[in-house]
């Protein structure tokens, strides 16, 4: 029994207190860097934060490419690297904008953009023009020749899986227009 006045003699001395408080501390940080508190950001997540306006970028004078992606998206991820190099190097000579389909904000986009896989990249001339869509995942080399089109104003490359917006909208267009009407054929039952 301890003398009155003085505490209980402790089980734990100095230094095993402070070795254990340590592993707790390191516990908590590899918890922490496991869960992926400690992890720099991901490119994907970078461009989508720092990504203009798509109303903006669409006005502001340069070539925009429009990814429509997912967080979730092994080929949005396995891309982001190489959309964050070209957004960088090119960066004031185009725009690149991110906008993710799980978002509801953007529902009107994927609707006017008839997003129906992702990765999609939507390409749009300096003066905010669509020039043309690619579906699919792209390897850096393509998306490097891409933006090059892009900013030096030529058509894009001939890329399986890259092509004009819709087909479908200019037959749809085309079908729209007033057509000059044929005259009359005479049937084998017509009277006249």
């Amino acid at each position: 029994m301890a003398p009155s006045g003085s505490s209980p003699p402790s089980s734990l001395g100095r230094t095993e207190r402070m070795v254990l408080a340590a592993v707790a501390a390191l516990l908590v940080l590899l918890m922490l860097w496991l869960r992926g508190g400690l992890h720099p950001e991901a490119p994907l997540e970078r461009l989508a934060r720092q990504s203009p306006e798509l109303t903006v970028a669409l006005a502001d004078g340069k070539p925009t490419v429009v990814e429509f992606y997912a967080d979730w998206c092994e080929a949005c991820r396995s891309m982001a690297p190489a959309m964050e190099r070209i957004e960088r190097q090119q960066h004031d000579r185009m725009d690149v904008v991110l906008l993710n389909v799980d978002n509801p904000r953007w529902q009107p986009e994927l609707e006017r953009y008839d997003v129906n896989g992702i990765p999609q990249l939507e390409f749009f001339d300096a003066a905010g023009g669509s020039v043309g869509r690619s579906i699919g995942a792209r390897s850096g080399t393509e998306l490097d020749a891409l933006s090059t089109a892009l900013v030096d104003g030529t058509p894009l490359p001939q890329l399986a899986g890259v092509g004009a917006v819709s087909a479908l909208a200019e037959a749809a267009a085309e079908s729209a227009r007033p057509q000059p009407q044929a005259p009359p054929q005479t049937g084998p039952r017509s009277h006249g």
